[in-house]
């Protein structure tokens, strides 16, 4: 049997007002949760991070800056291993009119709104972010990874 892996790259992104910019799904017969940006990696992407940059233009028209790899999750799934590379970068610019991709041409899928949370452990309780070790990383060191952004030694491009 062969073993697949999947990869995608995800971006905790925080704008310029301390606030976490997240994605409500909300999907028919299902409780509403909230992810972060970002999706599979393909094959014409020249690395993990360029895939992060292509996926949070797609799903928010978004640019950013000061991007650093902070978590690997590795989930099993039916025939292989889920690989999710995860970021944190600044969220620069957004024009969710500019959004692209087959999830928003399909009603059937539900919505994706774009929301910003109060980048705090009270505001962060008050939503389901998934997957839930992601939530638990965030919760665990938010003040870490808002820090991360602010040191001018980071890379800005």
């Amino acid at each position: 049997m062969k073993h697949i892996v999947k990869r995608s790259a995800r971006a905790l992104l925080f704008d310029g007002e301390g606030r976490l910019v997240l994605i409500k799904r909300t999907r028919p017969g299902q409780e509403p949760y909230w992810t972060t940006a970002g999706g599979g990696i393909e094959p014409e992407d020249e690395s993990v991070e360029a895939a992060l940059r292509r996926e949070v233009s797609e799903e928010l028209g978004g640019r950013i800056e000061r991007v650093r790899q902070v978590l690997l999750l590795t989930e099993e799934v039916p025939g292989g291993v889920r690989l999710q590379y995860v970021f944190v970068a600044r969220l620069v610019s957004m024009d969710p009119s500019a959004r692209t991709g087959p999830e928003f041409d399909d009603p059937g899928r539900g919505t994706y709104d774009v929301v910003r949370v109060p980048a705090t452990r009270d505001a962060l309780a008050t939503v389901r972010l998934l997957p839930p070790s992601l939530a638990e990383f965030v919760r665990g060191d938010l003040h870490g990874l808002v820090a991360l952004l602010e040191h001018e030694d980071g890379r800005t491009s």
